[in-house]
C-alpha cells in the first residue's frame, strides 16, 4: 500500500485512484469530527464532501511538515465553521432548565455504560452555539480569545456558552446514566 506521501503526489497530479485513496484511508476519522460539529447525518456529510473538496484544492500548501492528518482535520473543522457562521437561524436557548432533573445519588461514579458514542450524541444534542464552542473549546483546545475570532462572538459569549454547554450535558448525563459528573473547568 503506497504511503502518504506518494498518495499525496499522486493527488497533486490528478491521479483519481490516489484522490479515491486518500478519501477512503481518512473518510471515516474525519467524518467523526463532521459528526461533532454537525446537527444531524446529513449536515455532517455535507461538511466532509465540502472539507474534502477543499483538502484537494489546498493540498498544493500542504508542505510535509506535522500530521498530515492535523492538517487535514483543521480544514474540515473550519469547513465545519463557515457552515454554522452561515446560519442565520441561530436563536437564544434557554432549554437547561427544560431539562428534568433525575433522581440519581450524587456521590456514585459509576457511569451506567455510557459510551463514547453515547456522549458524541449527547454533544450532538446541544443547540448549535453551544455545541460549536464545547468542541471548539474542549475537543480541539481552542482559546477562547480563538473561538471569539472564529464565530464573530466576545470572549465573554464564548465563555457563558462553554458554561452553558457544560450545564446542558451534566443534566443529560445525569438523565441518561442516573449519574452526576463535574466536567474541568476552563
Amino acid at each position: 500500500m503506497p504511503d502518504i506521501k506518494n498518495i499525496i503526489k499522486g493527488c497533486l497530479a490528478g491521479n483519481r485512484r490516489d484522490q479515491e485513496l486518500l478519501y477512503r484511508r481518512h473518510a471515516s476519522k474525519l467524518y467523526a469530527v463532521c459528526l461533532q460539529y454537525s446537527g444531524n447525518d446529513d449536515e455532517a456529510r455535507d461538511i466532509l464532501q465540502e472539507g474534502f473538496i477543499k483538502i484537494f484544492e489546498n493540498l498544493i500548501h500542504y508542505k510535509n511538515e506535522g500530521s498530515f492528518e492535523g492538517w487535514m482535520r483543521k480544514i474540515i473543522v473550519n469547513t465545519a465553521l463557515e457552515k454554522y457562521r452561515s446560519k442565520h437561524n441561530l436563536y437564544r436557548v434557554d432549554d437547561i432548565d427544560m431539562i428534568p432533573e433525575p433522581d440519581a445519588d450524587p456521590d456514585t461514579e459509576d457511569y451506567a455504560g455510557l459510551e463514547a458514542v453515547d456522549l458524541l450524541d449527547i454533544i450532538r444534542e446541544l443547540p448549535p452555539k453551544y455545541r460549536m464552542v464545547f468542541n471548539l473549546y474542549a475537543i480541539e483546545g481552542y482559546t477562547h480569545k480563538e473561538i471569539s475570532q472564529m464565530i464573530n462572538i466576545s470572549e465573554g459569549t464564548s465563555k457563558s456558552n462553554l458554561s452553558r454547554a457544560r450545564q446542558i450535558l451534566q443534566k443529560k448525563v445525569r438523565l441518561y446514566t442516573g449519574v452526576n459528573i463535574k466536567m474541568i473547568n476552563g
